[in-house]
């Protein structure tokens, strides 16, 4: 019997969400146009004037969401979430209540429209992303993350601001992202800092504005509330992530394949293929969900370095998913350079280092039924003495980034 996790009950609906445990993140705005990271415009301390460039000649005329959502599917990810509104304030929707949008762009379209009908035609969910910071809106304060923080009349600038507004528009556009396009399965809100928290949010009206109108929706706990989602970012997690009171949470780590989440035409610090896939595997090892990012460029397609670590990753899922989808971490303790995931009576073991002739495993002695490669289904024989089972491997290792051995435990 698989060993059952009190997980913390919440207000969405996350079955299908651990079940899934793949996901992409898309970061796209007017910052994939200086290609220089997406926080530019606070980096260089832009001026609304300065950054106005981006908006007036922003036109992706490669935009092509359908070829988005393939690359997704066939890198075995489940959902999606995009990039509604980042902290610069431009709008990928058609909203009413901002002039700041891509309609006005010469693009000229609602980008968010077509991002949805895609991805839904490919089976993924879909979520969007929404900043709770914003550079561009006339309501929103002057404080330690603006890009106008150094300005000596700072005070003036905040003179007349007022954040009341601003979380009232903030509850008028979440209402059109719940409302104009369907059922949407995640709304992601990023994030308050010491400045700003809850209160400025006015956290409690958001949220609740959100459920009014789709009850079961996955909401992370980023405006101060905790909600449905932990969200630990860039860095992996050392064991299933917990709430200030020691109960065992819903988590995704998002991730980038390098240092920036929007494109970032000369950053150089990608990630090789074999780490990205086990990143995914120690995340699901220890209860989570990945949540890995593209930044599309600003003619609006998936640049090659990220075309070719997502179909890597989809080579390997092909054959490894069952090790994945469904699985969550084992009540065993993995033996060093490996880990365990788990599904019912099925034990998947990852390989980080590929042993000599035999595998070592500790505590399962009495538990195993059958051992096989996942990837191709071949058997292993194996051994069970002194408490622990030797499972024969081949010399050399299976042409597999990371191979996965199959165990069936016994049921009883």
């Amino acid at each position: 019997m698989s060993i059952h996790y009190d997980v913390r009950k919440t207000p969405g609906d996350t079955s299908w969400f651990t079940r899934d445990r793949f996901g992409m993140f898309i970061h796209w705005g007017l910052y994939a146009m200086p290609a220089r990271h997406e926080w530019i415009k606070n980096i260089e301390k832009m001026t609304d004037g300065r950054y106005e460039r981006y908006f007036r000649h922003f036109d992706p005329d490669l935009y092509n969401p359908r070829e988005w959502a393939r690359e997704a599917k066939n890198a075995g990810m489940k959902y999606v979430v995009m990039t509604a509104k980042h902290h610069e304030g431009f709008c990928l929707f058609d909203s009413q209540f901002t002039d700041y949008k891509a309609t006005n762009t010469p693009c000229g379209k609602d980008l968010c429209e077509e991002y949805v009908e895609a991805f839904r035609a490919e089976g993924l969910r879909v979520g969007f992303y929404y900043s709770l910071l914003d550079w561009h809106h006339p309501d929103y304060t002057v404080d330690s993350k603006h890009p106008q923080r150094d300005e000596e009349n700072r005070a003036e600038l905040n003179e007349g601001r007022d954040m009341k507004k601003y979380a009232q528009y903030m509850r008028d556009q979440v209402t059109e992202l719940l409302t104009n396009y369907g059922k949407i399965d995640i709304l992601w809100f990023d994030f308050s800092f010491e400045d700003k928290g809850r209160d400025d949010w006015e956290a409690e009206k958001l949220i609740e504005t959100a459920r009014s109108i789709c009850p079961d929706i996955i909401i992370d706990n980023r405006t101060q509330l905790e909600q449905d989602l932990w969200t630990p970012e860039q860095f992996q997690p050392r064991e299933w992530v917990r709430d200030d009171e020691g109960n065992l949470v819903v988590w995704e780590l998002c991730q980038t394949f390098s240092g920036s989440w929007g494109y970032h035409r000369d950053e150089s610090t990608w990630m090789s293929d074999e780490m990205l896939i086990r990143m995914l595997v120690n995340t699901v090892s220890r209860g989570g969900n990945l949540l890995l990012n593209v930044g599309p460029t600003a003619r609006g397609y998936f640049d090659s370095r990220a075309v070719s670590k997502l179909r890597t990753i989809g080579g390997w899922m092909k054959y490894n998913s069952p090790s994945i989808y469904g699985c969550t971490q084992a009540e065993f303790t993995a033996p060093p350079d490996v880990r365990y995931t788990r599904k019912a009576n099925r034990l998947y073991v990852h390989l980080f280092a590929y042993p000599f002739k035999s595998l070592y495993l500790p505590e399962l002695a009495v538990k195993v039924d059958y051992v096989q490669f996942l990837h191709d289904g071949s058997e292993l024989l194996f051994e069970c003495r002194d408490g622990e089972v030797e499972i024969h491997l081949p010399k050399v290792k299976p042409d597999q980034i990371v191979p996965v051995i199959e165990i069936i435990l016994n049921e009883e």
